[in-house]
């Protein structure tokens, strides 16, 4: 596991353990309200839940939030920002506009998250927006038919609008 530091708050983790009764069963439940918080999965989070839920161990919540695509063990972005290389997308054209993200927010070397914090960065194998290819979400929200010059222009507005 990558070491982030990031000040865990024992006593928020400690609030919602309690508000699930501390039940293995409500792990997953557990891990997306930590995550929330943390916008990933603090190492010492994981460690804590794992020592205050009976019948677990902090090696088993890790192989939970590694199994799970829904978690993170990196810092994410505001801005996360999901490409599209599934068939429909990569045919046309996913690839230049995923090189073009990665240009624009200078991400290199298998980094996915910018150094201010404000974009990340997921290849995804599929949207389930084939019609809109190549497609993008940005929190949530889709992009349809993206160009690198499109991508482009939407980086720039949220950056803008950051700076106001």
């Amino acid at each position: 596991m990558t070491k982030c530091t990031v000040k865990v708050d024992f006593e928020k983790i400690n609030e919602i353990l309690k508000s699930y009764n501390y039940e293995k069963s409500s792990l997953i439940t557990i891990l997306q309200k930590v995550q929330e918080i943390y916008k990933f999965l603090p190492e010492d989070a994981i460690t804590y839940i794992g020592e205050h839920i009976e019948g677990l161990s902090p090696a088993t919540v890790y192989g939970v939030a590694t199994f799970y695509a829904q978690f993170s063990l990196e810092p994410k972005g505001k801005y996360e920002i999901k490409v599209c290389d599934g068939t429909a997308c990569h045919v046309r054209g996913s690839s230049a506009v995923l090189t073009a993200i990665k240009e624009k927010l200078n991400l290199e070397n298998g980094k996915y998250t910018t150094s201010d914090g404000l974009f990340s960065l997921e290849i995804v194998n599929c949207l389930g927006a084939c019609a809109l290819a190549p497609a993008i979400v940005i929190n949530g929200k889709v992009h349809a038919k993206m160009t690198p010059e499109a991508v482009s222009v939407i980086i720039d507005t949220l950056t803008k609008n950051e700076s106001e």
